[in-house]
């Protein structure tokens, strides 16, 4: 398994700028990382992607230099394993409540004893067979695999401090939009209650030296950067929805 990019802009202190994809095109993927940006999540819980195109997309992040990161349909040992399965550099776990939520999440991604991912021949992570040996393989993948998970419940912002020291997350992503559902504002962050439990939240994970993520507009991906959000995603139709008024008003005047 390569080095994930991801991993190493983190390192470094910078942020990862990357677009949600929710249905399958390859060549979507393509022209993301020739428009600039690091990385790609191939979104299979509100998406319509199969596991067959979660690994034709990551075949074209692969080619085009991007990291291409997936969102399993649920937070299952099965469906994370599934997608790791298929190439990706790592998985955003969702609907992650509890520290043994998290610990269960490494432990699908990650091989070794008593890990909950199983390790078979022949997969693309290690080149269908045809590379490296399985040990130097399971070694790589270990290091170089992305584990994030979501906090996007009430329960996951209380249990936020335990969830902090879980070893082997990299990123703690906090979902605005099920977070104001599930604290009785649905598609409301801003309400003060919930934009308070995000900004502390994002506090508590800066504050314990761990890497934030968040999605992002045009119009808060700087104010997010600035706060020590590293990990940030826009939506692929906000990107074309933005092009497209541009487009049409100075067309139509």
């Amino acid at each position: 398994m390569k080095p994930n990019r991801m991993k190493e802009k983190f390192k470094a202190g910078q942020p990862a700028l990357g677009c949600s994809v929710m249905f399958p095109s390859a060549p979507i993927v393509e022209m993301l990382g020739h428009a600039g940006f690091d990385w790609v999540l191939l979104d299979c819980e509100h998406g319509s992607l199969s596991l067959a195109d979660v690994e034709v997309m990551a075949m074209a992040a692969d080619a085009v230099g991007i990291t291409a990161i997936a969102r399993p349909r649920t937070n299952s040992n099965a469906d994370i394993q599934s997608a790791m399965d298929r190439g990706v550099a790592g998985v955003q776990v969702p609907h992650v409540n509890t520290a043994e939520d998290a610990r269960r999440a490494v432990s699908a991604v990650k091989f070794g004893p008593g890990a909950g991912r199983g390790l078979a021949a022949g997969t693309r992570p290690d080149q269908w067979g045809l590379g490296a040996k399985m040990p130097d393989f399971t070694a790589a993948a270990n290091a170089h695999s992305l584990v994030c998970v979501q906090l996007e419940h009430e329960a996951a912002i209380c249990n936020v401090d335990e969830i902090l020291k879980v070893d082997g997350v990299d990123v703690f992503f906090i979902g605005p939009s099920d977070l104001s559902q599930s604290m009785g504002h649905p598609g409301n962050p801003n309400e003060p209650t919930v934009a308070k439990a995000i900004a502390d939240t994002r506090a508590k994970i800066v504050a314990a030296g761990k890497i934030p993520g968040m999605p992002a507009t045009t119009e808060d991906v700087a104010s997010l950067v600035g706060s020590g959000v590293r990990y940030i995603y826009t939506h692929l139709p906000r990107l074309l929805g933005a092009g497209s008024a541009a487009f049409l008003k100075a067309g139509r005047g």
